[in-house]
């Protein structure tokens, strides 16, 4: 039995440009937290570990949303609230950075509380795609391991991907927050993807 529109294509499609934006943004965060805390190895030390944390809560999120709600829209509601988030941060960064610097000054706790505010409720909305994206995509316990490599295997590569393309051409030809909103936009085409797929992979008998 087979659909006839397969759910896999778009899956991993998303897998890569979600990861590419994650990472991205963790770069652009950098550039977000710069005139206020500069860029030395303590913002480096907080935006990485902002990141870690968002995809461990995210991947705890959809590893008990999948039990829930079995559907490619509960991802792409999760993605939809990312990319609107994305899409406030341009207007609303300089203001919050501004507001942690007068109150808590500089150092570690101002530069995890600025890497907080930027990263963690994206990346953590974003970290629960891999989770429920595996459960969809599985139809057998058999073939569990493989559907996980891949889905974790193309998202990494499109980690790479955002880091490069990102720091070496985006960054240096547009701007932070023109690159903010194309990953806004990119989220946004992900959401109405998943909105319109189909509902999951058929089960092997």
């Amino acid at each position: 039995m087979t659909q006839p529109r397969s759910l896999a294509p778009i899956v991993y499609v998303i897998a890569f440009v979600s990861g590419a934006v994650l990472m991205g943004f963790e770069m652009l965060g950098s550039r977000y937290l710069f005139p206020y805390f500069g860029g030395g190895i303590g913002t480096w030390a907080s935006l990485i570990s902002t990141v870690l944390c968002a995809l461990a809560i995210g991947y705890f999120a959809g590893s008990a949303i999948v039990d829930r709600y079995p559907s490619p829209r509960a991802i792409g509601a999760a993605i939809l609230v990312a990319a609107l988030w994305l899409a406030l941060v341009p207007a609303t960064a300089d203001a919050i950075m501004q507001g942690i610097l007068d109150h808590i000054g500089v150092g570690p706790a101002a530069t995890l509380a600025a890497s907080t505010a930027l990263l963690l409720v994206p990346l953590s909305l974003l970290g629960t795609f891999s989770p429920i994206a595996v459960s969809l995509l599985t139809r057998s316990a058999q073939e569990a391991g493989r559907v996980a490599g891949r889905v974790y295997g193309v998202s990494t590569i499109g980690n790479v991907a955002g880091t490069l393309l990102t720091t070496f051409i985006l960054i240096p030809s547009i701007g932070s927050r023109n690159i903010t909103y194309i990953f806004a936009a990119m989220l946004a085409a992900c959401a109405a993807l998943l909105f319109m797929a189909p509902a999951r992979q058929p089960p092997e008998s």
